[in-house]
């Protein structure tokens, strides 16, 4: 069985309901897959107002504990399938999507994790200045070929075509080294948290994937649209997503040991920031503020490594 996991926080209903009607819309037998909608702690919670009838294995479950990450370890802990797809408040999954999932999940017996592509519906128009950033927002397109890791148990680097978490289907039995890291409170990376925008947790579920000798693939047959509102094209926005994932990406990287920096001294963050801003020439356009506060993010987390287990 599939166990398609949805995690939201205080979700926008327009939103969310079209999300439901695609999965209503589903061309895989729904025998074949059940759905969790984790309600994590949502200001009016979710069974009051939204019903999953429509679905045999349906169920909605609330997390009290707000974070991105124990909603995640909550649908884990609720499903029974032993594949997991997770499916964010915004994702539009095409038709095909669990039908697609099933077949690759079939005919990749050493497949741990894989994902598509993830193309955007902006609710206005784009900037010119925008698709630099479209990974920042989870947005991916890499073409029509199908992309899998070599086998290893030995990560040495991250995959450029690792799964996203916007629709990444992961294995549960691949996961499970991952959940007990985190039960137990070992290297925890702080992952978001309502508006808040720090993140690395789908970084760190592929690395765990991979560090346990499972492979991670792109599938270009699997198809998202991800919903962008125009809040997520202001710079302001952009260039904080940018600083926060830089510094969680350092984090992530130094838990695996792949991390290609070396710890820098605190006293320095700020002379280097400065640095930085004249070698972006962050004054001289939007593109070059947002990537500057990227670097000011790098700098800080190799400020603040830490040794790992």
């Amino acid at each position: 069985m599939l166990s398609i996991i949805i995690c939201t926080y205080n979700p926008k209903p327009h939103y969310l309901q079209r999300v439901l009607q695609c999965l209503q819309s589903q061309t895989l037998d729904r025998a074949e897959w059940e759905l969790i909608l984790v309600d994590n702690a949502s200001a009016t919670p979710l069974a009051l107002n939204w019903q999953l009838d429509w679905h045999p294995q349906g169920k909605i479950v609330r997390e009290e504990t707000l974070g991105l990450t124990p909603a995640r370890l909550r649908g884990f802990q609720e499903a029974r399938g032993s594949w997991l797809l997770y499916v964010d408040d915004d994702n539009l999954l095409d038709p095909n999507y669990l039908l697609h999932v099933h077949q690759i999940a079939q005919q990749h017996p050493t497949l741990g994790a894989f994902g598509g592509k993830s193309l955007p519906e902006f609710e206005s128009t784009p900037p010119e200045w925008l698709a630099p950033f479209y990974a920042s927002l989870a947005l991916r397109d890499l073409g029509e070929q199908i992309l899998i890791s070599p086998m290893s148990h030995q990560v040495e680097t991250y995959p450029d075509y690792a799964p996203i978490g916007a629709g990444m289907a992961i294995r549960k039995q691949a996961l499970e080294s991952y959940v007990k890291r985190i039960q137990l409170g070992l290297n925890v990376v702080s992952d978001r948290k309502g508006n808040q925008l720090t993140s690395g947790g789908d970084n760190d579920m592929v690395l765990s994937v991979l560090q346990g000798g499972w492979q991670v693939g792109y599938f270009p047959a699997l198809m998202l649209t991800h919903i962008i509102p125009p809040g997520r094209l202001d710079p302001s926005y952009l260039a904080r997503l940018n600083h926060d994932s830089s510094r969680s990406w350092v984090q992530v990287l130094n838990i695996y040991h792949i991390c290609p920096w070396s710890k820098i001294a605190g006293w320095t963050v700020g002379l280097r920031q400065l640095k930085a801003f004249f070698q972006y020439q962050a004054w001289k356009d939007t593109a070059a503020y947002i990537r500057w506060r990227g670097a000011c993010g790098l700098y800080e987390g190799l400020a603040n490594i830490q040794e790992t287990n």
